[in-house]
């Protein structure tokens, strides 16, 4: 018997999305290895403590760049695309299907005027330490890709062009 496609796009659900994340899931993996709330410790004397909007969690802000370099999404306006779409990322970020996502340029701003390097490096280090004491990370290989990829991305380069002549009407005669 034949069974015609279901359009059902527009109906209201209650899901729970811890049952929607794989048991074995990397994100899941992650998030019982690694206590990321000692990221404030390492934050807490960049915030004011008593003036200004309230911010996005920063444990938030990492968990987003950890997702981007984890999954090699090529930008965070894809990051952020990507984690409105999928239950499992946003499960690891702690936001429901519903909530409003930070945006792009909220999650760079504070990756490039708040958060200090030397911070930033610390933070990822941490994290990277708690992955291989839990053994989910092993030091003994690492693999890195070198290709060299020749870009014409350069918009103020002058590029010559080159005209072509057109035979003179004299010439031909």
């Amino acid at each position: 018997m034949l069974e015609r496609e279901k359009l059902r796009r527009e109906v209201v659900e209650f899901i729970n999305t811890d049952e929607r994340v794989p048991r074995d899931h990397l994100l899941r993996k992650i998030a019982a290895a690694v206590n990321l709330c000692r990221i404030y410790d390492y934050v807490e004397d960049l915030y004011c403590a008593d003036n200004g909007h309230p911010s996005v969690d920063p444990v938030v802000l990492f968990k987003i760049v950890l997702i981007q370099h984890l999954y090699g999404i090529r930008s965070l306006r894809q990051t952020m695309q990507d984690i409105d779409m999928n239950i499992a990322y946003r499960w690891f970020l702690g936001y429901t299907l519903n909530e409003k996502l930070p945006h792009f340029s909220t999650v760079s701003y504070n990756f490039k005027h708040r958060f200090t390097e030397t911070t930033i490096s610390q933070i990822f280090a941490w994290i990277l330490n708690e992955a291989v004491n839990a053994g989910y990370l092993s030091p003994a290989a690492i693999f890195l890709d070198g290709t060299h990829i020749k870009v014409n991305a350069n918009i103020n380069k002058k590029i010559k062009k080159r005209c072509l002549r057109q035979p003179s009407d004299t010439a031909q005669n």
